[in-house]
């Protein structure tokens, strides 16, 4: 059957899903099988996208395709690409907070991280006064608007990242081979549609098996209900930085971040992840915040207040359910290296102290306001 490579492998992943160490609950187990979905999903369109000749942006993920702690603010793209072929890009440039690119020799398996062949934004090439721009990718040396591809580069990803939802507009962007302007493709052929739904099995596999791992490499082995210090994210991203942690809490905890406004980072978010290493439900339920949707004290810090139940404050995180799970603040667009002064600290302490012990604290009550918001924002970026 032509179908059957991808057949096995889903009966595979499942096996997978159903034995992940982290499985306590009935509701961990059909959360992984939502993943599962979203992840078969995925598999079947980065295979059928999975062309270097005549190559076009896929969204790598989104909100029901998941994967690799996936930050609620951004939007993913990426291309595949030959090193020795020469391609243009162009776009027209968005009012979001960033816009990024980034060269990869490969992608993310079980055992690597791909390495980042280079990493800019757009403040390394020419944008017109109405936003238009053409960049290009090749063998050749390196020059304004024209970055070399090192051997081996593998993809091309792009991140365009948002920090007030309601008010930045996602851009265009668009990407061919130069040198097959006006050209098609070779007529598809079983054997062709034989090989993708192959490869759309190893995807679904490889990428299955890679995020169960990755908390393991970056996260796990740090104590719980802490936070790093700021770093360079892993992978190349040189304008960005991260404070990473994992958080196990009861329903009456609460968890107290505080970290700087920076005044140095157009882009400054917070959210957190499952035990699945995704985002959580960031569409109906606060689980993720940034600079622009936060609530800054006086004093020039951001209190996120992580819990479970409500603590009536605007900068509420929501655990929805999950007494485990993953934190994430990012920086991006930075122009200086971050240090430990720019980072958070972490106080746990009941719920119920919350009113009493947040300096600043002003009770909140336009929750079902900030969702509405949430939702429709979300739904502008999707169609966008």
């Amino acid at each position: 059957m032509l179908t059957q490579p991808f057949a096995d492998a889903i009966v595979e992943a499942e096996k997978l899903i159903a034995s992940a160490p982290h499985i306590r609950s009935e509701q961990d187990l059909i959360e992984g099988y939502d993943y599962l979905a979203g992840s078969i999903r995925a598999s079947m369109q980065l295979a059928w996208a999975y062309e270097r000749d005549f190559p076009y942006f896929v969204a790598s993920t989104g909100p029901y395709t998941k994967m690799g702690l996936d930050n609620p603010d951004t939007l993913y793209f990426h291309s595949y690409l030959r090193d020795d072929a020469e391609y243009v890009v162009t776009g027209r440039r968005g009012t979001t907070a960033d816009l990024s690119f980034q060269v990869l020799n490969g992608d993310y398996s079980p055992v690597d991280v791909p390495d980042s062949l280079s990493a800019f934004d757009d403040r390394a090439f020419d944008i017109a006064p109405d936003g238009r721009f053409e960049v290009r990718f090749g063998p050749g040396p390196a020059a304004r608007n024209y970055f070399t591809l090192a051997p081996g580069a593998a993809m091309l990803v792009v991140r365009e990242v948002y920090s007030d939802w309601a008010s930045e507009k996602r851009g265009e962007i668009r990407i061919r081979r130069a040198d097959k302007a006006g050209q098609a493709p070779p007529a598809l052929t079983q054997a062709a549609l034989a090989k993708r739904y192959g490869v759309a099995g190893k995807i679904l596999l490889s990428r299955l098996k890679t995020f169960l791992a990755f908390p393991e490499w970056f996260y796990l082995k740090l104590p719980v209900n802490t936070l790093t210090p700021p770093r360079s994210t892993p992978g190349g991203l040189t304008t960005q930085f991260s404070s990473v942690g994992h958080y196990d809490l009861g329903p009456d905890d609460a968890m107290v971040i505080t970290v700087p406004k920076c005044a140095d980072a157009p882009y400054q978010g917070f959210q957190l992840g499952s035990m699945w290493y995704i985002s959580l439900d960031y569409i109906h339920h606060q689980t993720s915040l940034t600079t622009a949707q936060s609530k800054v004290d006086s004093d020039g810090m951001i209190r996120f207040v992580v819990s479970e139940r409500d603590p009536g404050v605007h900068n509420w995180i929501e655990t929805t359910g999950h007494q485990r799970g993953y934190l994430q603040l990012r920086w991006q667009r930075l122009s200086r290296d971050l240090t430990p002064a720019d980072g958070p600290t972490v106080e746990l302490m009941p719920v119920d102290e919350i009113p009493a012990r947040l300096p600043y604290y002003e009770a909140a009550t336009d929750y079902q306001a900030r969702i509405a918001a949430r939702q429709i924002a979300v739904a502008a970026r999707m169609l966008g």
